[in-house]
């Protein structure tokens, strides 16, 4: 059985999405970086998505969640992704 690494579903969904016409970039945390941050941020005509990546089975933590209803609060996109499938879902 092959697992499936979440840096082989980052690489998918980034490169989809730049097919797309949106401009995206990973970010890593780290030390002083925001608890919870996304992974993937996207870009495209003023819209922005914060996405968080995970591999199958995968839950987000307590501070990814915190995270999530921050970015939605301000009114932006927040999506849990595990494949493309999932940003098709929500009509990107």
């Amino acid at each position: 059985m092959t697992t499936v690494k979440e840096s082989d579903i980052r690489r998918q969904i980034r490169d989809y999405l730049r097919l797309k016409g949106w401009f995206t970039f990973h970010l890593l945390q780290g030390l002083g970086s925001y608890p919870g941050l996304s992974d993937l941020v996207a870009l495209k005509a003023g819209q922005v998505l914060f996405i968080e990546l995970k591999r199958p089975g995968g839950r987000q933590s307590e501070k990814q969640k915190e995270f999530q209803v921050n970015v939605e609060a301000q009114g932006c996109r927040y999506i849990l992704a595990r494949g493309i499938e999932d940003l098709q879902k929500e009509g990107i």
